[in-house]
């Protein structure tokens, strides 16, 4: 069964812009004229800034395009949004989830990054904008993901007073998932890398951390980074991946007495997938569903998303996606641990931080998650995520950006972004303490 994942975004445009700071002008929207409608992904922009060496001139239009213009440094400020009835707990810690995108990725893959100048895509560039970007959230807790670059970021982050750890992903591949800490926050008690390959769910990697805040024994809590794999056909691993992850959380929280879960990254699905559904409700019966169509990700092109291109989709391929549904044993398997269950559970009962925290609907969509978290030239939306389970609470979210701030760009990397990703940031208040969990858990049992 397919999805629509991004069509909540077009009754939305043009969007109005955050409000600037008092004193400061409102800045100029953007606006698309009905007589163009470009191709996002065969164009070449012309922009202001760095030269862009990468350029299109092929596509599915007969005839030349008018050339828009891309502000390719427009003002990006986020802004703390809060609860309104806040914690009065004082045992709060900030936490950080982050695609960094790849050094070797960007490389590879240039067709994403088509509008965007050369110099915003080099290393040494995007090194310098992303240690910025972090440094100014300063988190307690830091997950990032696509890393390639781990020893150069190493250095940088002790500099900064962090210590971090480090899973390569299996196989060819290079990049893989880091988490950094500040050591006088919280102190390591056990930590665990998952390789999904051995579990014959690809080379893709996790990471599990079980922190406590130092001089707060009570204070303890599981930490998990994640980079599912991204092949949108591959839902059955996809869901594989999440299972298992938040299986090794449960046990681990358990044996650390019932301690909070946090798990953050790139989960390579739409918040309208039923593979969002999986992680909000603990339960997906996968029979209902096509596995090409788990994630959400086939409806999130930027030119479909903005409305701009609507290109015609043939019969077959319609037919395909949703004829194309049976699923194997080897499927069932992968997604669900077993070839006699379709019911598919994980055991955490967990909660969308920027769902928890209400934000404004020039950044939120109608669920309360942000409208895009990600932006390239084949891609406009939403994957990155925090989950947090029973034991704390959010007291703030980092926001992320409207739509017509992104578009702007022309995609990201730039000036002031250092990924094709934006950085999820959210504040938690310890809600219970350890031993308050361990008697309601007694009660229960009793």
């Amino acid at each position: 069964m397919g999805c629509d994942a991004c069509s909540w975004l077009r009754p939305r445009l043009p969007l109005a812009m955050a409000s600037p700071p008092l004193g400061q002008p409102l800045p100029e929207p953007i606006f698309f004229s009905s007589s163009f409608k470009p191709s996002f992904s065969s164009i070449s922009f012309s922009m202001a800034g760095p030269t862009n060496s990468s350029s299109s001139s092929t596509g599915s239009y007969s005839r030349r395009q008018p050339t828009p213009s891309f502000d390719t440094s427009p003002e990006i400020l986020r802004h703390w949004v809060e609860v309104q009835q806040p914690l009065a707990s004082q045992d709060r810690f900030t936490v950080a989830s982050y695609n960094i995108l790849g050094d070797r990725n960007a490389s590879k893959h240039k067709d994403l990054y088509l509008n965007v100048p050369s110099d915003y895509i080099r290393w040494a560039y995007r090194k310098r904008v992303l240690i910025e970007e972090l440094m100014g959230w300063n988190s307690d807790i830091i997950c990032m993901q696509e890393v390639d670059k781990y020893f150069d970021l190493r250095d940088m982050m002790e500099k900064a007073g962090y210590v971090g750890s480090y899973k390569r992903r299996t196989g060819d591949n290079v990049d893989g998932c880091a988490t950094f800490w500040k050591p006088d926050k919280f102190r390591l008690l056990e930590r665990e890398s998952i390789e999904f390959k051995r579990f014959g769910l690809r080379d893709n990697v996790a990471q599990l951390s079980v922190f406590e805040m130092c001089g707060i024994e009570s204070r303890r809590l599981v930490v998990g980074n994640i980079h599912v794999i991204f092949r949108p056909s591959r839902g059955e691993v996809k869901l594989g991946q999440i299972r298992y992850l938040s299986s090794r959380a449960q046990i681990l929280s358990n044996q650390w007495g019932h301690v909070p879960v946090v798990l953050m990254g790139d989960f390579n699905s739409t918040p309208q997938s039923p593979i969002y559904k999986f992680l909000s409700t603990s339960e997906l019966d996968i029979k209902l569903y096509n596995r090409r169509e788990l994630s959400g990700q086939r409806s999130c092109h930027p030119s479909q998303v903005l409305g701009v291109n609507r290109e015609s989709i043939s019969p077959l391929t319609i037919m395909d996606r949703f004829l194309n549904d049976r699923w194997t044993d080897e499927e069932v398997r992968a997604a669900t641990g077993s070839t006699d269950n379709y019911l598919l559970v994980h055991p955490l009962k967990l909660s969308s931080t920027y769902a928890t925290v209400k934000g404004s609907t020039n950044t939120r969509d109608f669920n309360g998650e942000p409208l895009a978290t990600s932006y390239h030239s084949k891609f406009l939306g939403t994957v990155d995520y925090l989950w947090y389970s029973e034991g704390i609470l959010p007291t703030r979210v980092l926001d992320t950006l409207p739509i017509d701030i992104l578009t702007r760009t022309g995609g990201l990397p730039c000036k002031k972004i250092g990924s094709d990703h934006l950085a999820l940031v959210s504040e938690f208040a310890f809600s219970k303490s350890t031993e308050d969990i361990n008697l309601a858990s007694a009660d229960v049992s009793a």
